[in-house]
């Protein structure tokens, strides 16, 4: 282990004796729905309110459009809940003495609860809208996450159960609804965080150093819809290799036989291309005069699709870019390359954490925020850390113009020799099930299954995950292993498409081989506190510390310019700096963890970021 890597690990730990100050609040802390003081309040804290959490369609990429009338109904907002023990089964028809709002996690300030439970019960009633019901509709009720188990009760019949905290679920209830006045919704939830060798992230019990606030409970929309009792539940389009075409895949809930597809391709509001075929089927859908997505013209085509088995309709609209990603020889040297040209991927990593909603941004002006900024810094690329993000955190990317390496949430690290047969194949499962549901997002380019050999039970299972991934999603690069240099389980599986370093403060230039690109997959953290602006009773990481704004700008252009002046030489394709927000006690951010304090000169930033990317992608 080279010695910037020992010092890192020291770092973890908090073992480095450099005075820094301790966290403080906010000077002026915000008042939130319930009355609570926020620990540290963002400019969207006092926006949040029982009325409006969360209101837009959580799911873009599938959506039912609105005619005469809504077709969908938000469940965002109060309701009932109670912590639990979790041996005695939830009781039916009655009331809940505690409120939480969703769907921002129980630990957050935005929930109303702001305390850990490992087990808990929801509980909410609705009327469902007749027209919901009329012509022999369906009524699918909707997750997008649940934190870690759920089981989901509808008039005290069990409807679906899901065990994944990080992927959306969905089930038909219809046939567990009274005729007419209440419904009652109850779920309950088993949250172990760190305690079990599951996807957990970042999230601790003990949250301290690099590892942060656990968020448990519902943490994403709830949502239901009328749909035919053969619907799409999901729709996925990838790009042809031609760069000409899509490959559009449909997912039947109900009955499919006997259904077929039509999709319409539409660009700028006119059609491009049209198909029709089995919806059980693959269907190609042909674009004349293609369009290509990149970052700097983030152009996505608008699909309007129909799902016909006899004379019911299932009609949806959706979305895509049209690129493609991949590996080749540029000069001898292996390269990522964009649509077929050499592209730098410069990316920050981004951690999606919030001070009042934890892991849920607390609007969606928020959620776009981080994106936005990142843009405007001059980065073209996101390392989406150790986390899955809501649906319409992957469309501001798509629709603003990032490319996002994709982590997979870890296991908790320093368990690896902890794990069984069954933690072992879960996380597999988890890992299908994530690539399964993001393989539509335009600008996710990469996966990343491990990251610095956390939950990786060994060098041959980095190399098992990326054939994995690469056999379910052939259309975007692998990155095996991050950071095959450090911390856990060492060492380079030889597998997927990208050779990975950390290097802190590096940058690191780590050269291509025979088969794969190469990259910096993080490295930077240069640290500053704003006082007023940190996370309260949490001892400050202080690897990278600088003194003040003047030595943070300094110290990142120093940084970036040996990209700019040494990657293309030396064939490296991408880079992470750590990180844009501050997140707890890590201080390393471009913004503060309440995204109030921009911490360097967004002009500096930017300059640099954009001549790095013009010198390494091979330009002028």
């Amino acid at each position: 282990m080279n010695d910037r890597i020992t010092i890192r690990r020291a770092a973890m730990a908090l073992a480095l004796a450099v005075s820094l100050p301790t966290g403080t609040t906010a000077t002026e802390a915000a008042t939130v729905w319930s009355g609570a003081s926020a620990p540290l309040a963002t400019r969207w804290t006092d926006k949040v309110s029982p009325d409006n959490a969360l209101p837009e369609y959580p799911r873009p990429q599938l959506a039912r459009p609105s005619l005469d009338r809504p077709r969908w109904m938000s469940l965002n907002g109060l309701w009932e809940f109670a912590v639990v023990d979790g041996k005695s089964p939830p009781a039916f028809g009655h009331p809940m003495n505690g409120k939480v709002l969703v769907p921002y996690p129980i630990e957050s300030v935005l929930s109303g609860v702001q305390t850990h439970a490992d087990f808990m019960l929801y509980r909410r009633t609705i009327r469902i809208p007749a027209d919901f019901l009329a012509g022999g509709q369906h009524i699918r009720l909707n997750f997008g996450a649940v934190a870690q188990e759920a089981t989901v009760y509808v008039n005290g019949t069990k409807v679906a159960t899901h065990d994944n905290g990080y992927t959306s679920f969905g089930t038909d209830i219809t046939a567990a609804l009274h005729p007419e006045g209440d419904q009652e919704i109850v779920v309950a939830v088993h949250a172990p965080v760190d305690s079990e060798n599951i996807m957990v992230g970042k999230q601790r019990l003990t949250p301290e150093g690099i590892f942060y606030t656990a968020a448990s409970g519902i943490w994403q929309s709830v949502w239901l819809e009328p749909v035919p009792a053969t619907s799409l539940g999901q729709l996925t389009f990838v790009p042809a290799t031609t760069l000409d075409a899509f490959t559009a895949t449909a997912q039947v809930d109900g009955d499919a036989r006997g259904a077929t597809l039509h999709v319409v391709a539409l660009a700028d509001g006119k059609p491009v291309g049209e198909a029709t075929g089995p919806a059980d089927k693959p269907l190609r859908v042909p674009i004349a005069q293609p369009r290509l997505w990149s970052p700097d013209d983030p152009f996505l085509y608008t699909f309007r699709a129909t799902l016909s088995r006899g004379e019911r309709r299932d009609d949806v609209t959706s979305y895509a870019g049209l690129r493609t990603v991949a590996v080749r020889k540029v000069d001898g040297l292996n390269r990522i390359v964009l649509n077929g040209k050499p592209v730098f991927l410069l990316a920050t990593l981004d951690q999606g954490y919030w001070p009042d909603g934890i892991y849920t941004a607390p609007t969606d002006a928020a959620l776009r925020f981080d994106i936005e900024k990142t843009r405007d810094l001059g980065f073209n690329t996101i390392r989406k850390h150790i986390k899955v993000e809501p649906a319409r955190w992957y469309y501001w990317a798509d629709r603003i113009g990032l490319m996002v390496w994709q982590d997979m949430p870890s296991m908790p690290n320093g368990h690896n020799d902890r794990l069984t047969a069954t933690d072992k194949a879960r996380f597999r499962r988890d890992v299908t099930s994530i690539v399964q549901q993001l393989k539509g997002e335009t600008a996710i380019i990469g996966w990343i299954p491990f990251n610095e050999g956390w939950g990786q039970w060994s060098i041959a299972a980095g190399g098992d995950l990326a054939r994995q991934i690469k056999a379910l999603d052939p259309s975007r690069l692998v990155d095996a292993r991050s950071g095959y240099n450090c911390c856990d389980t060492q060492g380079d599986t030889h597998a997927g498409d990208i050779i990975d370093v950390h290097d802190y403060q590096g940058p690191g230039l780590p050269s291509p081989d025979a088969t794969r690109a190469s990259i910096d997959g993080e490295h930077g953290g240069l640290t500053l506190d704003l006082s007023g602006h940190v996370w309260p009773n949490t001892a400050i990481n202080p690897y990278g510390g600088v003194k003040d704004r003047a030595a943070l700008n300094a110290g990142y252009v120093a940084n970036t310019a040996v990209l700019r002046d040494k990657a293309a030489a030396k064939g490296v394709s991408g880079s992470v700096y750590t990180q844009i927000t501050d997140v707890e006690g890590e201080h390393n951010g471009l913004y503060t963890y309440d995204r109030q304090m921009e911490k360097v000169d967004p002009a500096q930033v930017r300059a640099i970021n954009q001549a790095t990317i013009r010198a390494a992608s091979g330009g002028p």
